[in-house]
């Protein structure tokens, strides 16, 4: 299920490349909606890269420093304590403001075009994925080896 919800994520790349490139003969040929695709494009950005940067963690497709020496349990609880207090404030100091956003189905600022509350739901879950991938890793590492 999960692997699904990361597929149907990682699929908004190709209309998000699709919408980008359409905004050029949008704004020359038809003179019209090249905004639009911009703002379009905009939510499917947020939507994948709040998946895409768990699913690369997931992988360990991520750059990160020469961690291969290291003990599980010392990768697992050097990112659980940069993670945590992170995710946390992130979590402490948006979720009012993104509540609000969702409440009020947000525009975007510069087009008053709907859908700008979907960027900040976006912000909202890629703290909340990060964060429980933080913590799995934390579980799993720590209870295989205990």
């Amino acid at each position: 299920m999960l692997r699904l919800l990361f597929l149907s994520a990682a699929c908004l790349v190709l209309p998000l490349a699709g919408l980008l490139f359409a905004q050029w003969p949008l704004r020359e040929l038809v003179q019209a909606y090249s905004v639009q695709a911009n703002d379009l494009g905009q939510i499917c950005f947020a939507v994948a890269m709040a998946f895409g940067v768990t699913a690369a963690s997931r992988a360990g497709a991520h750059l990160v420093a020469g961690h291969h020496r290291r003990s599980p349990r010392f990768v697992a609880t050097g990112v659980a304590l940069c993670v945590l207090p992170w995710a946390g404030f992130l979590l402490w100091s948006t979720t009012g403001p993104v509540w609000q956003s969702v409440r009020t189905l947000e525009k975007f600022p510069e087009t008053l075009d709907p859908g700008y509350f979907l960027i900040r739901v976006a912000l909202w879950l890629l703290v909340v994925l990060v964060l429980l991938h933080a913590l799995a890793g934390l579980r799993r590492t720590w209870s295989r080896n205990a």
